[in-house]
């Protein structure tokens, strides 16, 4: 009798307010639908916010981060460009104002209790933000993305009260500036990595090495 062989899986460093990591999400998405034999993601959070990010874990957005009008107004060029390159449905372009903590805390945690339901969630926030233009720092919101994703009734709620979720999440925080991640989306796959929203044929390279 043969064993089921374990399906081969790409770590993905992503967080939900990053456009280019739902555009990276579509590009994998191209490249998998190209292969014969499965392939999953492995999805590690990311603080994509950290640098602004007061100790009661609000945002400062006074904060100076070097990005002035001229970098945002690039960035916006660089999604739109990825969104007609993959054919990425998207309502808007960059989000300042919203905050993924929560979002972030309750897809940490459903990947460890609810796995049958995790990716439903996990795609069904970055759809929330970059197609239909919600708010995912919105506890209301989250809980309907959680509900049709499966995940039990206020599970979100559940979540978010329970303050053990918020160290999970800073120590998955913590893993990932250990491993050297400064940016996302990051691509991971046998000790190789790309990192942006790279197209279909470089993340085949990076696990198939052709």
């Amino acid at each position: 009798m043969s064993e089921t062989q374990p399906t081969e899986a790409v770590t993905v460093y992503a967080d939900y307010v990053c456009p280019f990591c739902y555009l990276g999400y579509a590009s994998f998405d191209q490249y998998r639908e190209e292969r014969e034999e499965p392939l999953e993601t492995d999805w590690h959070p990311f603080d994509l916010r950290a640098s602004k990010r007061r100790p009661d874990g609000t945002i400062d957005h006074s904060v100076d981060d070097g990005k002035d009008d001229s970098y945002f107004e690039e960035a916006k060029k660089n999604v739109r460009r990825l969104a007609d390159r993959y054919d990425a449905e998207m309502t808007q372009e960059l989000v300042k104002d919203v905050d993924s903590y929560d979002a972030q805390r309750v897809g940490f945690r459903a990947r460890e209790d609810h796995p049958e339901a995790f990716e439903a969630f996990h795609r069904g926030v970055f759809d929330a933000l970059w197609e239909d233009g919600r708010d995912i720092g919105d506890g209301d919101v989250l809980e309907d993305v959680a509900t049709e994703a499966g995940l039990p009734e206020r599970y979100v709620e559940s979540v978010l009260d329970d303050e053990s979720s918020e160290a999970e999440l800073e120590s998955a925080f913590e893993a990932a500036q250990q491993r050297g991640i400064t940016g996302v989306p990051t691509f991971v796959y046998d000790n190789h990595a790309a990192r942006g929203a790279v197209p279909p044929e470089q993340l085949k390279r990076l696990v198939e090495g052709v």
